[in-house]
């Protein structure tokens, strides 16, 4: 609810246009009342996102919880499209490295056969990547969110169909615990992680970004490097690992739907298998 809060805020200020989206971003930090505060929290609390939703799969990974096909299937798509939106949110500021990193990214599908040339002019809406393309980004960034939440509704029907609010899979009634006194105190220590989050990044608002981002863009100069997100690191650490275009990417698109196949290992063995840490260590 922050994230879609906050960007509701800030799209009455953003322009889609690629001459004036980067100048957009600089007046909302600079000119508008308490602009500061909700283009960073809004940047911010992206972070923490995935923060949550790493610690979400390691704690799915612990317990086994991908015996439950359903849940589990669209925990998974929830992550893909988690990502998805927050590549869209990363170009639209349209600076030098957002600009580049889109470019490459988008490129990548050209290593689909056949079809991969016209997915690549289909993104971006001509024949460069330029003002269609951030238009139709940004179009995808503020529709998205909603089917997110769509997803989540999903997510939280399957858990509670089957009975599955309990970690160790105790669908007794008898042995679940209450919700006052343990999970209440443990909403309150989330809550408390939180604010301490949020002091951190008033803090140091810029920590997790780069400097290329603070630049206009240069058409005649590409980046060094492409220096993603955080949360972008595994997968584009694969992609520059290989020097094939096609494995890299096809090594990239597993790294994440690989969580998929875990709903065929549907195991009965006891919780304290090894097996369980040890995907826990694989995961880290």
């Amino acid at each position: 609810m922050i994230q879609i809060s906050s960007g509701f805020l800030l799209v009455f200020y953003y322009s889609n246009s690629s001459f004036f989206s980067f100048d957009s971003v600089q007046y909302l930090m600079f000119e508008v009342n308490e602009g500061w505060f909700f283009r960073l929290l809004h940047f911010n609390f992206v972070s923490l996102f995935f923060i949550v939703s790493f610690l979400h799969f390691l704690k799915g990974f612990f317990y086994s919880s991908y015996r439950l096909k359903s849940v589990w299937s669209v925990g998974v798509i929830l992550l893909v499209f988690l990502m998805l939106i927050s590549f869209l949110g990363y170009v639209m500021v349209w600076s030098q490295m957002s600009f580049w990193a889109g470019i490459v990214i988008t490129s990548l599908l050209g290593v689909v056969p056949y079809l991969g040339l016209d997915f690549i002019l289909f993104f971006w809406g001509a024949f460069i990547f330029g003002g269609n393309s951030l238009k139709f980004f940004f179009a995808l960034h503020f529709l998205l969110p909603f089917f997110l939440v769509f997803l989540v509704f999903f997510h939280l029907y399957f858990l509670h169909f089957y009975s599955s609010s309990s970690s160790l899979f105790f669908f007794s009634f008898f042995v679940k615990k209450s919700f006052y006194p343990f999970f209440w105190f443990k909403d309150l220590l989330n809550i408390f992680l939180v604010l301490v989050y949020f002091g951190f990044f008033l803090i140091a608002p810029f920590f997790f970004s780069d400097f290329l981002m603070f630049e206009e863009i240069n058409f005649l100069v590409s980046p060094v490097h492409i220096v993603p997100e955080w949360y972008f690191l595994f997968a584009y650490a694969i992609l520059r690992s290989f020097t094939s275009k096609v494995l890299g990417v096809f090594l990239l698109f597993l790294s994440i739907l690989v969580f998929l196949g875990f709903v065929f290992l549907g195991s009965k063995k006891g919780l304290n298998d090894i097996s369980n840490k040890s995907l826990v260590l694989v995961f880290v």
